[in-house]
Order: C-alpha cells, then sequence, then structure tokens
C-alpha cells in the first residue's frame, strides 16, 4: 500500500515539473519581442586576451563613455568569469537603419595612447551583448557557403604604411552592426537572431569646427551615400592623435527561428572527432571489461570451488594467492583518517559532477545562460557536503573510529582549504594586474558564507547520520598479528603500478580534454554534454575496472595494503593530465606574460587535483566492492 501511495506522489511530482516546465523559461532567456522602432540598448562585456588570460573591463580604455555606467547585475559564475556588463552609447532603434552615427571624439594623451597600444599588442577582443547574444565577426571559410564567428572584434591591430618599414598601431574605431531578426508575420513583431559587426578603422575628418551633435563627416556621410567599406585610411594610434569613434547598423530578415539562434555560434564541424574519441574510449573499456570477466571467472567460480573442496594447500596455495591474506586484508591502513577525508571529498565532488552533467544534459546549462554553469557547479558542491559528511563517517567507523567530530571537520576543511590557498595567490596575481578577472571582496565573502555556512554544516549533519549507522561488517575476521608480505616482482613495486593505472582511464578521456581546454583557454563554447556525459560513464568504468585487475594482481602476490592503492591507482591520472595541460600550454597556447602562465598552471593545479579526488574515489570504492565479494564468496576457518 506504501508502495502505490509513494508512486502517487512521485507521478503528482512529475507531472507539476513537466507542467512547470512548459509555464517558464530560464532566467535571461526567455525570448523578447520587438516592435518596429522600438530601443535597442547594446550592452558591452569584459576585454578578453587568449595571449594573457587577463580580462578587463570595457571602460578600462578610453573608450566612449554613457553619461552613467550603469553595471548589469551578474550571477556568481559571471563574476568569477570576470564578466563585467556595463551600459553604452551604442543603442539602435528596431529595424530602422542608421548611417554614420558619431559616439564621440577622442584626443589620446601618452598614457591614453600606451593603454590602445599594449591591448592591441596582448591581440584583446571587445565583447558585446545584445538581446543576451554575444557580438560576433563572421569569417568566409574557402567553402562559400561556411562562415565560421568569432566572439568579439579586436581592439586594433599593427600594420605598416606602403613603402615604410616602420610598424603602426591601428585603432577599430568605425563598427558596421548587422542585426538579424525574424520576424512573425501576424503580429509584425520580431525576435532578434543574429548580433554580427564588420570593424574598419577609419581616419574620419570633418568639416568646419567639431560639434558633437550636428559635426557632418567628409570621410562617412550618409547624405552623400559615402559609406565606410574598407580601411584603406587607417586611424593611426598616437600621442595627441584625435579619434571618431562611429557606427553603422542593418537590419537583415532570416529565417532562423528564434529556437535556434544560437546554432551558429555553436556550430560544431569535428563531431567526427568525438565520435572517434568515443569509440576510442569504448575499446580501452571493452578491454578492461574483458579482463575483469576472466578475473571474476576465475576467482568467482574456479579459485572458490577449489578452495571450498578444500584442495590441499600447495594447489591452493599456487593457484590461489589472494586467499592466503584472509586475515590481514581488512586490517585499517595507515592514515586511514586521511584516507576517509579523501574519499569522502570524492563522493561530494562525484555528486556534484553528476548533477551538474545531468542538468547540462537536459540543457539547463546552455552557454545563452552565461556564468550558469560555474554557479550551478559551486552550489552542487556545497549542497553535496552532506554526502561527504556521510561516506567518510561510514569509512571511519568501519576503521575502528570514534571521534566523528574530527573526521566530519577534516572532510569540510581540508580540500577547499587547499584550493582556497592556490584561488587566494591567484586572486592577488590577477588583482595587481588591475584586471577584472580579481574576484571583488563581496563575492569573496559569499564563496566564504557558502563554504562555512552551508557547507561545513552540512558535512557535519552527514557525519552523524552516518556514525549513527551501524558499522558496515568486514566479511572476514583479521588476525591479531600482520603477516609479513613476501618479496614483491618489480613489475608489483607500488609506485610502478600506481603510474601505470592512470594511464588508461587518462587515455579514456585525453580527445575530449582538449576540446574543454580549448572552450577555457580559447574563449569558445563549450555545450556537447551529450558526448562529455558518455565520456563520464566511460571514466567511471575505466577507473574501476583497472582499479579492480591492478588490486587482484596486488593481492595473488600476498601483498594485502590495498586500501591506499586502490585510490592511488586511478588517481595517479591527474598526473597524467597536469602534463597533458603542460603540452597543451607549450603547442596550443601563446602566453607570453609570467603572470598569465602562473595562471594558467594554477588553476590546471586545481582542476588537476579535483581530477584525482573524484578518480582516486571510483577506484577506492571499485577495489572495496570487489575485495568484499571475493571474500566474502570463500569459506574460511
Amino acid at each position: 500500500m506504501a508502495f502505490w501511495r509513494s508512486l502517487a506522489f512521485s507521478a503528482i511530482l512529475l507531472s507539476l515539473f513537466i507542467h512547470g516546465a512548459l509555464c517558464f523559461y530560464l532566467p535571461g532567456v526567455a525570448p523578447q519581442d520587438f516592435q518596429k522602432g522600438d530601443p535597442l540598448q547594446v550592452k558591452v562585456n569584459k576585454l578578453t586576451s587568449t595571449k594573457t588570460q587577463l580580462p578587463y573591463t570595457y571602460y578600462s580604455l578610453p573608450y566612449c563613455p554613457p553619461d552613467k555606467i550603469v553595471d548589469s547585475a551578474e550571477n556568481l559564475g559571471e563574476v568569477l568569469r570576470g564578466d563585467r556588463i556595463e551600459n553604452s552609447h551604442y543603442v539602435f532603434k528596431m529595424r530602422e537603419p542608421q548611417m554614420c552615427n558619431i559616439v564621440c571624439k577622442v584626443k589620446l594623451d601618452a598614457k591614453t595612447a600606451k593603454e590602445f597600444k599594449e591591448k592591441i599588442d596582448d591581440e584583446y577582443r571587445v565583447n558585446m551583448i545584445l538581446d543576451n547574444l554575444p557580438l560576433v565577426v563572421p569569417i568566409k571559410r574557402v567553402d562559400p557557403d561556411s562562415t565560421v564567428y568569432q566572439l568579439g572584434f579586436h581592439v586594433g591591430l599593427k600594420g605598416q604604411y606602403s613603402g615604410s618599414k616602420e610598424e603602426k598601431y591601428f585603432i577599430h574605431n568605425h563598427l558596421a552592426f548587422t542585426v538579424k531578426y525574424h520576424r512573425d508575420t501576424l503580429t509584425e513583431s520580431a525576435r532578434i537572431v543574429g548580433f554580427e559587426v564588420r570593424p574598419f578603422s577609419v581616419r574620419h575628418e570633418y568639416e568646419g569646427k567639431w560639434d558633437d551633435e550636428k559635426t557632418r563627416l567628409t570621410t562617412c556621410d550618409p547624405h552623400a551615400k559615402h559609406t565606410v567599406v574598407n580601411s584603406n585610411t587607417p586611424q593611426e594610434v598616437d600621442e595627441n592623435k584625435e579619434i571618431i569613434f562611429t557606427y553603422d547598423v542593418e537590419f537583415q530578415e532570416s529565417d532562423v527561428k528564434w529556437a535556434s539562434r544560437w546554432d551558429a555560434y555553436l556550430l560544431m564541424s569535428d563531431d567526427q572527432i568525438h565520435w572517434f574519441s568515443i569509440v576510442n574510449s569504448l575499446m580501452i573499456v571493452l578491454f578492461l571489461s574483458g579482463m575483469v570477466a576472466m578475473i571474476m571467472l576465475r576467482t568467482l567460480y574456479r579459485d572458490i570451488s577449489k578452495y571450498n573442496e578444500l584442495e590441499t594447500q600447495e594447489e591452493a596455495q599456487e593457484e590461489t594467492g589472494w586467499k592466503l591474506v584472509h586475515g590481514d586484508v581488512f586490517r585499517p591502513p595507515n592514515n586511514s583518517d586521511l584516507l576517509c577525508v579523501y574519499v569522502g571529498t570524492g563522493v561530494q565532488f562525484f555528486g556534484m559532477i553528476l548533477v551538474t552533467m545531468m542538468f547540462a544534459v537536459l540543457g539547463f546549462l546552455s552557454p545563452s545562460n552565461r556564468g550558469g554553469l560555474m554557479t550551478a557547479m559551486l552550489l552542487l558542491w556545497v549542497f553535496m557536503g552532506i554526502f561527504a559528511g556521510y561516506a567518510s563517517s561510514r569509512l571511519y567507523k568501519m576503521f575502528k573510529g570514534g571521534e566523528w567530530k574530527k573526521i566530519a571537520l577534516r572532510t569540510a576543511i581540508i580540500f577547499p582549504a587547499i584550493v582556497s590557498a592556490i584561488f587566494f595567490v591567484l586572486n592577488a596575481l590577477i588583482w595587481g594586474q588591475k584586471s577584472s578577472g580579481a574576484v571583488p571582496f563581496g563575492t569573496m565573502f559569499a564563496l566564504i558564507f557558502l563554504w562555512f555556512g552551508i557547507s561545513v554544516p552540512l558535512v557535519f549533519v552527514g557525519a552523524y547520520v552516518g556514525f549513527k549507522k551501524p558499522a558496515i561488517e568486514n566479511p572476514v575476521k583479521t588476525n591479531k598479528i600482520p603477516r609479513q608480505i613476501p618479496e614483491q616482482a618489480w613489475y608489483m613495486n607500488p609506485v610502478f603500478s600506481v603510474l601505470i593505472g592512470g594511464i588508461l582511464p587518462f587515455g579514456a578521456v585525453f580527445i575530449e580534454l582538449f576540446f574543454i581546454l580549448t572552450s577555457i583557454w580559447l574563449n569558445q563554447f563549450y555545450y556537447i554534454f551529450g558526448f562529455l556525459f558518455l565520456v563520464f560513464v566511460i571514466l567511471i568504468v575505466t577507473c574501476a575496472e583497472i582499479t579492480i585487475v591492478l588490486c587482484y594482481f596486488q593481492l595473488c602476490s600476498e601483498d594485502y595494503l590495498w586500501w591506499w592503492r586502490s585510490y592511488l591507482t586511478s588517481g595517479s591520472s591527474a598526473l597524467y593530465l597536469f602534463l597533458y595541460a603542460t603540452f597543451y600550454f607549450f603547442t596550443k597556447l601563446e602566453i607570453t606574460k609570467l603572470v598569465s602562465g602562473l595562471l594558467y598552471f594554477g588553476y590546471m593545479l586545481i582542476a588537476s587535483y579535483a581530477f584525482f579526488v573524484v578518480t582516486g574515489t571510483i577506484g577506492f570504492y571499485a577495489c572495496f566492492w570487489f575485495t568484499r565479494l571475493i571474500y566474502s564468496s570463500v569459506k574460511i576457518d
């Protein structure tokens, strides 16, 4: 009866959820209808560079500021990414083209000219947003029907005048915007489905005295049908130079519907590589699955049946060395408290990644929801603290530990403290560069509140519940005196077997890792969460299987110190991840500044550390399940 009641309740909840899902849009992702003549506010975002990885606010350069700069409300993820979204002088009217609109005139002094030159040197790009769509520069490929889009336009470029070898700096001061819209034929309202720009460098000239409102340019005059179509007379950046900022805007009707407007940004030309990655990973999984199946068949059928039939001791010893260590295999390891802490932290991370992936696969974390992915991961990490406390205290009680509060505190503090220390140093470096990527004091306070105000109490709640439960019973008794471990073959050396164990889990994910690194460090969108979820499942299976295989070989050679070894075997894949990140840095990135290099390696160190904790925990639980399974299947006198 209770079952049917719970089933009915679940059905009601599900129907409410589906009904709710049909009734709301995600914040910032709802469509907006515009009538002809409606104002369109263009917002400016950070300046970004793949050469420095240090974002700056738009108005850190002497661009034309509006009378009052208004910050848009940013979520936690946006602030951590360095997004600073502000209003601008660029205001259009829906479906009303404009030509040669003057924004303002700026006279450069030595300081402002130097700032522009530095940003041009570091290949900074200007990012803008209209109706939640980022500004892109369309670039035609060799194939006439194929266009790729680059996010934002360059601040300027370097070049030489013909007949001169001296390198000069030129600024993009004329922007030719194209707003694409999809029109509803019934209501005549329209939705914006594209926001493109072609930047030009033009040395503008004007007649008479300068008057902001009424000045008429001779280089760009809508009345004389004289528009900017090239950068043949570019605007040089130098001290005492006058720069006039102008823009055109044209409107193009498009067949693209609002729901599909992000497709152009997310055009995936390399899906074959992703499929190759999946097939490559599946081959590794099949190979390991075959080995695990053979071991299982051998241990659970032949070994166990022979052992239970009481074969001669010599035969049993010859074929089944793993049974000889039954009295020591569940002996608590050295530093068992630390193992409990790391297993608990791994469970917390695993839960965060799993739920984030599910949200992402369902489309809740699309690129249109800026900062959504990072915000979701942070909040999920905090709320998964309850599982961290539960897992660590259950293991701690099995190791005959009595001080559950101590283990809960260490689980709540150790990993976040190490990551926070690295993050704090990196943030100080960013702050020293006056970059918008530096986390403000208010956000820092919010992060500390999430940690100590929510995460730590939840870890204690989980630990309390876990410790109240009866201790996990071992399938065999542990001897009072530890058995001596015989001398091991060279290939069973702990360091060697641990390093070998990390190769296959890393091999299963490294192709997808390339795309993830590219999206993070080369400012591209990563959105193929379906592929990523498949790769994550393959990673789980690979970590579990390689650990079981190596754990079995270890027990067969009468070495029962498997607790830490199982964690480190799959966790060592994090070392290969960091080595690959180093290889990626030197082959794909053009980072030259010391601070930017330190930032890259600092963040990749945090990512590798997190990867170590997750993969290590997967390996540990796989081995824990395997050893309990095989030792519970044999009769021990």
